[in-house]
């Protein structure tokens, strides 16, 4: 009995991932490049993006580029949406994941400029990148648009200090389903997802500061924080999701929050 192979479920689409450098972005690049996609990596351009590059390069000759992007930036995001389409030849999947942590501070002691930091670069960052994408994805009649925001400041508010973080992330929910809605008609379909604690480097981005210590509110956790594991989940757990939220399989989905969490927040 012969049998047929499956063509790749992104076979010919392009996809532009921000924050591909590393942890979610990295792991969603790699899975969307061995689905069939092309992908633009956004990222400021360091060994991590560049490694990335290389990685999915030498598995799928001239599936991906790296662009030097600040996503808080709106003129080189739109920059390097242009380029990726010219290289490519068009859009139709967005994966709006770049973020920070920022400075963890007290609402009276967090600097203007650190506040605005975290806002330009979480919220407006995503709103750029889907605003520069749009005209591209409405060219091939249809896309996928998916948004990275957390639990934090929608689901728990127990990360003290972290006001302008959540408030980002809970920003990014709201924007999410005003846009789902906006481009329905369209055939472009916009989905937040929610992740709780994943190994990634976004840690690295986090500053805290002597003052937290005035307002943190003691807290015990239960031994085994997230019930579906003995950690903190893997950027490959997220990646596919991300993946279902870009195939056909998802054409009805739309608007939508998903946590992706362990059920972690369910006990805080």
């Amino acid at each position: 009995m012969t049998q047929h192979s499956s063509k790749p479920q992104f076979q010919g689409k392009v996809a532009i991932i921000t924050g591909a450098g590393s942890g979610i972005g990295k792991a969603t690049a790699l899975k969307l490049a061995n689905e069939g996609a092309q992908v633009a990596l956004f990222d400021l351009v360091n060994d991590r993006i560049s490694q990335t590059e290389a990685e999915i390069n030498a598995q799928h000759e001239g599936a991906a580029r790296a662009f030097d992007v600040d996503i808080s930036d709106p003129a080189r995001v739109e920059k390097a949406v242009l380029e990726t389409v010219e290289l490519f030849g068009g859009l139709d999947i967005v994966f709006a994941n770049a973020g920070i942590n920022g400075v963890s501070a007290p609402i009276e002691e967090i600097q203007v400029q650190d506040w605005q930091r975290i806002i330009t670069t979480n919220l407006d960052g995503t709103f750029f990148t889907v605003k520069y994408a749009l005209p591209h994805l409405k060219k091939r009649g249809g896309g996928s648009i998916i948004i990275t925001s957390s639990i934090n400041g929608n689901k728990r508010f127990s990360s003290f200090g972290m006001s302008a973080y959540s408030t980002s992330k809970a920003g990014q929910v709201a924007f999410a389903k005003m846009a789902a809605l906006e481009l329905a008609k369209f055939k472009i379909r916009v989905n937040v997802i929610c992740p709780g604690a994943i190994a990634t480097n976004i840690d690295q981005s986090t500053i805290k500061t002597d003052d937290l210590q005035d307002i943190i509110i003691p807290m015990e956790f239960p031994e085994g924080q997230q019930p579906l594991a003995d950690g903190p989940g893997q950027p490959e757990h997220v990646a596919d999701l991300v993946s279902f939220l870009a195939s056909n399989a998802s054409k009805h989905i739309t608007g939508a929050e998903i946590v992706i969490d362990g059920a972690e927040s369910l006990l805080s």
